[in-house]
């Protein structure tokens, strides 16, 4: 034993609160070797205290480095600790120190592991316990990996939810309240613009009330693969990991691989000349991939449109889509017209941002308000940096706040479920009487550009579902967006909107307009203000429910069924279908009956008020003269005319 005055620096190192209650603290550290060095009669030098800091390889540690300063310039020639651990946990670091203090004459000394290296039996001791804690944070790294591993895999992103997606539970998910922004914007370069152009829109238009978006903010959202689907965890190390199909994509991976593709191009002159109408709504029917999308142009000059699937080798014409979906397409163009006429402004936002989703964002935000108030006065903020977040959150609070006001204006309108049933019968027999008119005024698929194709089935369409019959894709069936159904599907419950359905006359077969029951007053109060525009005529019918035929006293005189409706409601009376009659209503034009108003723009242009209740509603053919009301939607009340 080297009988040199042993000179000390009392090392001490936490890095974490764990290890400070399990009484690693400094505190109790300092007190204990300084007991220690008082009972071996030490001298104590100096203390070095590195806090917060973990003894990994790299890791620098300042109080650790004026310590070995210390003992270059013989200050110090022994360092007392109270464990190996506490000095490093890397063999090849105590291998180092090692040298450093056979070099140096000093040595080492820890309390709980009972060993010093001024004998070789020291050192070799030493030696075996490092392995042992080396061993250790190993299996606790793999440990840690696998289990993080797990963790990624079912969408427990360790990382700040990206614009576009949330934090629920722990999972990223996405937030439909930002994800169009992402949307647009992978939309945007894929069609041709710059990053800067991007940012310079977004800037133009205040989108999530900021005026200073950057080109590089941009990028960086174009070039994360979260968002289709991927993550890759350590992106900056030397060794990442990357996991596929972890979260909810946003845009399909061949989207996203076309725009990195589209890097390599001057996006400044490139301008996409092609529109795919069903990108983004197409699932591979094997491993259920977003399908990507290309085209072929021949000599002729004709565009061919494809989807693919590149894993499953799938492909397809876009033909197989419209052969489907031409069963929709006139149906969805007409009610399409009458969204924007009426449907849209009564329901507007309860379309994409229902009143509870709006209401739930803006308690979700005034939080986030709360905790970045608290950081600040927890010092985490600077005052600056405080004032930039908190206008950034307010403005989202303002903005939510807006929508979910014009949400109860839309609940206020002066639009009722029976005008839009009104519209639909006035713009049926429109059709009839005025067809010249109708066509002129009237927007047909054929007539809708490609582009605006692709905007209404984005508009409506959530999802067209695939399948497999031997190698051939078909369509199983087109998912239209909730949003849009369900309003409307409790519309039609309610009988103040009508679908086509296929019915047989006593021996003719064809298509009906109908709609669900409706109290009589409410067919009357419909029927009379049909008559101030035409002469419309009423009947009724008996139903027999076991053939499924309508059987009735109804004149072949070139006459034209507007809409059938039942005359009770049979879903309540008669929910298993045991009565072998029902009877119905039918509302009906003459071939003579015309348009009795002078102004035929009034026929497109205005529906019939229901204001004036002075007239006794009866069901025969009397023209009444009742106020009419606007079409076309304005804030302001529309003044009726005469």
């Amino acid at each position: 034993m080297n009988e040199e005055k042993k000179k000390c620096g009392l090392y001490m190192r936490v890095s974490t609160e764990d290890q400070a209650r399990e009484g690693f603290s400094l505190p109790e550290q300092r007190e204990r070797l300084e007991s220690f060095c008082k009972f071996k009669g030490y001298e104590i030098i100096d203390y070095y205290e590195d806090a917060g800091i973990s003894a990994k390889t790299g890791n620098y540690r300042p109080e650790f480095e004026r310590l070995k300063n210390d003992i270059k310039s013989k200050k110090v020639n022994t360092i007392v600790a109270l464990k190996l651990d506490r000095i490093t946990r890397s063999i090849y670091d105590w291998e180092n120190l090692m040298t450093f203090l056979d070099e140096n004459n000093a040595y080492l000394d820890c309390v709980n592991d009972e060993i010093n290296t001024t004998s070789a039996n020291g050192k070799m001791i030493s030696r075996l316990l490092m392995s042992v804690s080396q061993n250790e944070i190993e299996r606790t790294s793999e440990r840690t990996k696998v289990g993080l591993a797990g963790a990624i895999k079912c969408g427990h992103i360790p990382h700040v939810a990206p614009l576009g997606y949330k934090h629920e539970d722990k999972r990223l998910v996405i937030d439909y309240s930002t994800k169009d922004i992402i949307v647009r914007i992978f939309d945007l370069y894929y069609n041709g613009y710059s990053y800067q152009k991007i940012s310079n829109l977004f800037n133009e238009e205040k989108v999530l009330g900021k005026d200073n978006w950057r080109d590089s903010t941009i990028q960086t959202i174009l070039e994360n693969e979260i968002y289709k689907g991927d993550f890759i965890h350590g992106k900056r190390t030397k060794h990442p990991t990357y996991y596929e199909d972890v979260v909810e994509p946003i845009v399909s991976k061949e989207m996203w691989e076309d725009c990195q593709v589209q890097k390599k191009k001057n996006s400044r002159s490139y301008q996409r000349t092609l529109t795919y109408l069903y990108l983004q709504k197409l699932k591979c029917p094997k491993c259920g991939r977003i399908l990507g999308g290309k085209a072929t142009t021949k000599k002729n000059g004709n565009t061919y449109f494809y989807y693919y699937c590149n894993d499953c080798k799938i492909q397809f014409k876009e033909k197989v889509i419209n052969d489907y979906f031409s069963q929709f397409i006139d149906e969805l163009t007409e009610y399409d017209s009458v969204v924007n006429q009426f449907f849209l402004p009564m329901i507007k936002q309860k379309f994409d941002e229902p009143r509870e989703q709006l209401e739930k964002e803006i308690n979700n935000q005034k939080n986030k308000l709360e905790r970045i108030k608290k950081a600040y006065v927890n010092g985490v903020f600077e005052l600056q940096e405080y004032n930039e977040e908190r206008k950034i959150v307010e403005r989202a609070i303002i903005e939510l706040e807006n929508k979910l006001d014009y949400t109860d204006c839309a609940e206020e309108l002066r639009f009722t479920p029976k005008d839009i049933l009104l519209k639909r019968d006035i713009d049926f027999i429109n059709k009839i009487k005025l067809d010249k008119e109708y066509q002129e005024r009237t927007k047909t698929w054929k007539d809708y550009t490609r582009k605006e194709q692709a905007e209404l089935i984005m508009k409506y369409v959530d999802e067209i579902e695939l399948t497999l019959v031997g190698n051939e894709v078909v369509v199983n069936q087109i998912n239209f967006r909730e949003s849009i159904c369900k309003p409307c599907q409790e519309l039609y419950d309610n009988g103040y909107i009508d679908t086509i359905k296929p019915a047989i006359f006593g021996n003719v077969l064809g298509n009906i307009r109908f709609s669900n029951y409706l109290p009589e007053e409410e067919v009357g109060e419909i029927i009379m203000r049909l008559r101030q525009y035409y002469d419309v005529g009423y009947a009724e019918a008996t139903y027999y429910v076991d053939k499924q035929v309508f059987y009735f006293n109804f004149k072949e005189d070139n006459s034209a069924i507007v809409r059938v409706f039942p005359l009770k409601d049979y879903y309540k009376l008669d929910p298993e279908n045991k009565m072998k009659t029902y009877e119905f209503g039918i509302i009906y034009i003459r071939e003579e009956d015309k348009f009795q108003m002078q102004e035929i723009d009034s026929a497109f242009d205005y529906i019939p008020d229901e204001s004036n209740n002075s007239v006794i509603y009866t069901k025969d053919t009397t023209p009444i003269p009742i106020g009419v009301k606007p079409v076309k939607f304005c804030e302001e009340n529309a003044e009726t005319t005469n």
